[in-house]
């Protein structure tokens, strides 16, 4: 399996995106900070380990 350069840029929008609303949720800690933490946590991390992980198709 690799990644195409398509699905690795949409891979890192996902990171970066995700990877901001996690830190703008933990630092405002409002109710229901923690699930929201998780929802956005898990992508950016998902996210991250394809790129570091997987090869790229070029």
């Amino acid at each position: 399996m690799t990644l195409t350069p398509l699905v690795a840029t949409i891979l890192v929008v996902v990171m970066v995106l995700c990877g901001r609303n996690f830190r703008v949720n933990w630092k405002a800690q409002e109710d229901g900070w923690v699930l929201r933490a998780w929802l956005y946590g898990v992508p950016a991390a998902a996210s991250l380990l394809t790129l570091a992980f997987v090869p790229f198709n070029v």
